[in-house]
């Protein structure tokens, strides 16, 4: 069967990973027609491999009422013991969720798909992007459906949130420069006989490296490296060779069986070099791919999601001061955290991978020094769970501008649960009738208080908990 047919929607969203269903989620909750278009069938595979969830992105999902139902699927996790040397404490967060939850990807995904049907998004699945072009007023997508049926998407923008292998990055013609960092890597999802000492227990050996981690339902993800064993991402993977590696790196394989799944892939550091042309946006694995240490890049994907999303809403509804200007802030702000993410998981790949005695030194030097001097420490911790990451603020500008806020006192409630709402939050001393900058129009904040009397300043809070601009 071929044909065509034409759709006028607000935003086109490529990709039902969770990048694309938070961002396809947040703008039909604001009232916009969205169409999210997935190669895939309906229906999603349990066998992923995310399982971390940081501490910021559980505050984003708080602030869409997912958090709390997301903790009770998994494990948190406040204590990473790394190269057997180094421990980082997250219970010193500063937040409401001060750990790490290990829970498969697909429970992510199963919520947000969930609210994003809830809010009326119009699923696309078993269909192809094949063509994409854009003038100055829309931007038109040409899709095949399973059946064979052309059709043509047109709307005011489009996301490609379609993975490492984008089919909107090509059809841009923007390169993805970088490199491999690492190959023959092998994942697995096994039972264990015995339980690890550790929650999450992780070393190097410099000939190997491995990673074991609970689900909480029994199951626990394995992940595990060795030099000695290079080989094509399509050479199968036997459960015996995971063994083997967890015993070289950890002195057991804690007695694996009953592997559900078994894969083996190669890790890359890539970047595109624009997140926004024109009218076409990247965001997650399509905009950046680096290595799996830290766990960083499905929260990566979520933070570009909830950055871009509020920005669509604005300048959709009319409601944005510069249109152009707050829209470039997305590549401005979400690039930099992206470069930022690829230097950090690539050293802690390195530091795993670390082969002869003079490294291995050295390893063991900086992890002695970050469990020594708290600070350092600290900003590892804020890199790795995304609560130290801050945007650019302009010259002039109060020094809490940019920074994240985290989860206020007000007397109105928690500043998470008034985010909610998707709407700018202008936080005041009790009593004060304050006027923030002109940024935001007036239906699109709410008015708060602090909670505690003491407080005389004045912030107003981005509807993604980042802050736009303070007083004191």
């Amino acid at each position: 069967m071929n044909g065509t047919a034409g759709t006028e929607t607000d935003v086109i969203v490529v990709g039902a990973g969770p990048t694309g269903l938070l961002l396809a989620g947040d703008l039909a909750a604001a009232g916009l027609k969205v169409t999210l278009v997935e190669r895939r069938p309906p229906g999603i595979s349990n066998m992923t491999r995310a399982f971390g969830v940081h501490a910021r992105t559980l505050e984003l999902l708080d602030a869409r009422a997912l958090a709390d139902e997301l903790v009770k699927t998994g494990t948190p996790v406040a204590r990473l013991r790394l190269f057997r040397r180094l421990t980082l404490d997250l219970s010193r967060l500063r937040s409401r969720f001060p750990f790490v939850l290990i829970t498969p990807q697909y429970e992510v995904e199963h919520l947000l798909e969930r609210r994003a049907v809830t809010a009326g998004v119009e699923f696309r699945f078993g269909t192809e992007l094949r063509a994409l072009r854009q003038n100055a007023e829309v931007v038109t997508a040409e899709v095949t459906t399973a059946d064979g049926t052309r059709e043509t998407l047109r709307a005011r923008y489009l996301v490609g949130a379609d993975g490492h292998r984008s089919a909107v990055r090509h059809e841009l013609g923007l390169p993805f420069p970088g490199r491999s960092v690492i190959r023959s890597m092998v994942l697995a999802d096994v039972r264990l006989a015995e339980e690890p000492g550790e929650l999450i227990t992780a070393g190097g050996s410099g000939d190997t490296f491995a990673f074991v981690a609970p689900f909480g339902d029994g199951w626990y993800r394995v992940m595990g490296w060795n030099r000695h064993r290079q080989v094509d991402d399509s050479e199968p993977v036997g459960l015996d060779e995971v063994r083997d590696i967890a015993r070289r790196t950890l002195g057991s394989d804690f007695g694996m069986h009953d592997a559900r799944w078994l894969s083996r892939f190669h890790s890359d550091e890539r970047q595109v070099p624009a997140y926004r042309t024109g009218r076409v946006f990247l965001a997650g694995d399509a905009a950046h791919v680096h290595s799996p240490a830290g766990g960083q890049g499905l929260n990566t994907g979520l933070q570009d999601a909830a950055n871009l999303s509020w920005k669509l809403v604005s300048v959709l509804r009319g409601e944005a001061h510069d249109p152009e200007e707050l829209l470039d802030s997305y590549h401005g702000e979400r690039h930099p955290v992206g470069a930022t993410v690829l230097r950090s998981s690539g050293a802690l790949v390195r530091l795993a991978m670390a082969h002869g005695p003079a490294r291995r030194t050295v390893r063991a030097l900086g992890a002695g020094f970050l469990n020594a001097v708290r600070p350092a420490a600290d900003r590892a911790m804020g890199q790795v769970t995304g609560i130290g990451v801050a945007y650019a603020a302009g010259r002039g500008a109060h020094r809490l501008t940019g920074r994240r806020a985290p989860d206020l006192r007000l007397t109105e409630g928690r500043l998470y649960e008034l985010l909610r709402q998707g709407r700018f939050v202008l936080v005041a001393p009790r009593g004060a009738a304050p006027q923030g900058p002109h940024t935001p129009v007036p239906g699109r904040v709410i008015r708060a208080s602090w909670a505690n009397s003491a407080r005389h300043d004045t912030l107003l809070v981005r509807p993604d908990g980042y802050i736009a601009w303070a007083t004191d």
